[in-house]
């Protein structure tokens, strides 16, 4: 009994031993810079960034690599999502600083009136709206700044982008609209 419980002792702290020494390997590599270490850091930053919990379609959240270096750039409503963005980026693994140039949209009533107007014109349209917004956090974003109208995303066609367009050119008391959608491939 006493040889079989030693012989499993010996055993378990071989095993122990040799996955610590794995675990130390590879913790050790994880910090060794190589050629795609900014598109991990980036792909780690975007999924971060869009499982933030306040991220909304009337948000813009935009970020930069730079070697270590994060620039996080955008428009947010609520400033709670600018500190969350910086939080979640400060903690990937292989970043050392994060430069926030986000935004705090102002407070506005008329803003969130225009933001619900253009969400149901363009959303509200059902070619937009069945390919577009059945998705956790639709692809493309409304910014309301001071009455000023800015659309940001990805869609599939130049057609969609021009519809889109025309959408929210339709919705009143906007001064102005910027259609900044890129079209998927271009």
């Amino acid at each position: 009994m006493r040889s079989t419980m030693r012989t499993a002792l010996f055993a378990s702290a071989a095993l122990v031993s040799s996955v610590l020494m794995a675990q130390q390997k590879d913790h050790n590599d994880a910090f060794v810079r190589g050629p795609g270490d900014e598109s991990r850091i980036a792909q780690q930053v975007r999924h971060q960034l869009l499982m933030l919990p306040y991220y909304t379609i009337f948000d813009d959240l935009a970020f930069r690599v730079n070697g270590s270096t994060v620039t996080l750039l955008g428009d947010v409503t609520n400033p709670v999502l600018k500190s969350d963005a910086e939080n979640v980026a400060k903690r990937v693994e292989g970043v050392t600083q994060v430069i926030n140039q986000i935004n705090v949209l102002p407070l506005s009533d008329m803003d969130w009136q225009i933001r619900r107007a253009e969400f149901r014109a363009i959303y509200g349209d059902p070619s937009i709206g069945d390919r577009y917004g059945h998705q956790a956090l639709p692809g493309i974003h409304i910014i309301v700044n001071n009455g000023h109208v800015k659309l940001e995303g990805v869609v599939a066609n130049q057609g969609d982008k021009n519809l889109i367009n025309v959408r929210a050119n339709g919705v009143p008391n906007v001064f102005s609209i910027e259609n900044d959608l890129q079209v998927a491939g271009s």
